[in-house]
């Protein structure tokens, strides 16, 4: 390696606004780490109504474009597969760049995105825009969560995860009835060129306040070789941790599952099964992620009380996840009874899985914190992506065994259940051996 490649020493480079509250070592000062988690919050708010807003906008893109169930299934998911195809190497240059400049590379393409929707005429031509987009906004979690991983002590990580997450579902809220009321005023097109505008904005904050990366000696770290992973040593040591392993199936199958229901599944099945308006289905979704802002709002407060005593995380989903799948089970067997009421449980009884996030980054070294919230995230968003694509096919297959549309929307969401089940079994196979093992004696 020649002198000029070869990292520096270790240093800070501050923007305007570090200058002024230069933070001791790695550690933010409190009033610094609120400054640069609302700046990323504002991005997170964004990347979320994204993710959402097809759900609310879908009777309107059906109408006018003629989309099937599996079209408007993998139209939602295409921002999911963009986001997944990005997961890998955002990882390692989080890792290597720091989130600062990742963030803002990311944003530029995700303003491009939204640019792309707003002026498309095709199925094909929304769908390209969708995967941009998402591919755009996917370090929007990630970035901050790789910061906060060495700006943060664990307590509060746990808490700004839960926030984070929170601010999502403010987004989420946002692109419920807020949506249906701008889109008569705007159109769908004016509303996206609006977004993209938003985005941008939140990128000149970022550039504003969140500090650059402070590149690491390897000379300065710590001599156990166990703890120090190389910004260049790649995803081997990640997927073989016996730890991310055992958070993989429910990460990709619960996980996945609960966002693809909330960004979409649950405003088809209010029409199609529980026979809601879109107006009621958009006032339905606006309660679902309501619901979850206030658990995850919840789930910040408590996560630094039970750390401190100890409840670890997937003690928490071994007991609160089995929740999820009795809803479900209600969900199936109420069908059109089954509204918003307990899709809306559904979704909080799965906040549980959540803790898997902060506790993968927690269980890794800092030095791989990038690639280790990358690779869980791929994990889930991939599981979002097959998760609302599978539905919608399923929905259409199922027509070939005759009944209802309400009845193949029930088998859809009963299968999607039993996959639910078996990734639970799974993980829990993987704690109660890792639990027996650390158990003395």
């Amino acid at each position: 390696m020649t002198q000029a490649a070869r990292p520096g020493p270790v240093r800070h480079e501050a923007t305007p606004f570090a200058a002024a509250v230069a933070p001791f070592g790695d550690v933010l000062a409190p009033r610094a780490a609120v400054v640069v988690f609302l700046t990323f919050a504002l991005a997170y708010f964004l990347s979320a109504l994204l993710r959402a807003i097809t759900a609310t906008l879908s009777p309107t893109l059906s109408v006018e474009l003629s989309l099937s169930a599996s079209d408007l299934g993998l139209l939602a998911g295409g921002y999911f597969f963009g986001f997944a195809l990005t997961q890998l190497p955002l990882g390692n240059w989080l890792d290597r760049h720091g989130p600062r400049r990742v963030i803002l590379a990311f944003l530029s393409v995700a303003v491009l995105g939204c640019a792309a929707f707003a002026v498309a005429t095709s199925f094909s031509a929304l769908l390209a825009a969708r995967v941009l987009i998402g591919m755009g906004v996917s370090a929007c979690l990630m970035a901050p969560l790789t910061g906060y991983r060495r700006w943060l002590t664990p307590g509060a990580q746990m808490r700004a995860n839960s926030w984070m997450l929170m601010t999502g579902s403010f987004g989420m809220v946002a692109a419920t009835l807020p949506v249906q009321w701008l889109v008569p005023l705007t159109g769908w097109r004016g509303l996206f060129w609006a977004l993209g505008a938003l985005v941008a904005l939140s990128m000149v904050g970022i550039a504003l306040t969140v500090p650059h990366w402070r590149r690491v000696d390897p000379a300065t770290v710590s001599a156990d070789t166990t703890l120090a992973v190389a910004p260049s040593s790649g995803y081997g040591m990640i997927w073989r941790h016996a730890y991310f392993r055992q958070m993989l199936p429910i990460g990709f199958v619960n996980y996945g599952g609960m966002v693809a229901v909330q960004t979409l599944w649950a405003g088809p099945w209010m029409v199609k099964v529980a026979g809601y308006t879109p107006q009621q289905a958009a006032g339905g979704l606006f309660a679902i992620n309501l619901s979850m802002l206030c658990t995850f709002w919840l789930w910040g407060v408590v996560n630094p009380y039970l750390a401190r005593h100890g409840w670890q995380p997937e003690r928490l989903i071994a007991w609160g996840l089995p929740l999820s799948f009795l809803v479900l089970g209600a969900i199936v067997l109420l069908g059109g009874d089954a509204g918003w009421h307990l899709w809306a449980l559904y979704c909080v009884s799965c906040t549980f899985v959540s803790l898997s996030q902060p506790a993968v980054a927690l269980a890794l070294p800092a030095e791989a914190a990038g690639r280790a919230l990358s690779a869980y995230n791929l994990a889930i968003f991939a599981g979002v992506f097959a998760v609302q694509w599978g539905i919608g096919l399923l929905i259409d297959a199922l027509g070939v065994f005759g009944g209802s549309e309400v009845d193949r929307y029930r088998s859809a969401i009963a299968i999607f259940g039993a996959c639910g089940v078996l990734a639970y079994a799974a993980f829990l196979r993987a704690h109660l051996r890792r639990a027996a093992a650390l158990r003395p004696g």
